[in-house]
């Protein structure tokens, strides 16, 4: 059974920081690229961070320069370092790991989500 469970998430004042934790298990993710997205009330959820197997990162404007995604795959763990946190970074934090089951389909498996509130 795939799991991913996140941790870290937390309430913050403006301008602090957080790191996020998704710990996989019950599949190698190692060869995956791996995500972090957000959804915040009545809003879609979208992409925040992603990384790929080898280490290439790809970011959300909103998050450039303050969110850093990284991964341990000795672990099967990836995280998402976020500074100079605003409140408009409020939402629940989810970590997405995809795996192709052909060349046009794919299994996406979700983490429970974690909670980031960012106000004073």
């Amino acid at each position: 059974q795939v799991q991913l469970v996140e941790s870290g998430g937390g309430w913050v004042q403006p301008g602090e920081s957080l790191r996020l934790s998704c710990a996989a298990s019950g599949r190698d993710f190692s060869s995956k690229t791996m995500a972090w997205y957000r959804q915040a009330p009545g809003k879609q959820r979208e992409l925040v961070a992603a990384i790929t197997s080898g280490g290439f990162t790809n970011y959300a404007d909103s998050v450039k320069g303050r969110f850093t995604i990284s991964r341990d795959n000795a672990k099967n763990t990836v995280f998402l370092q976020m500074n100079s946190l605003k409140p408009e970074d409020t939402a629940v934090y989810y970590c997405n790991g995809r795996i192709a089951t052909s060349p046009i389909s794919w299994d996406d498996y979700w983490g429970q989500g974690t909670q980031v509130t960012v106000s004073s």
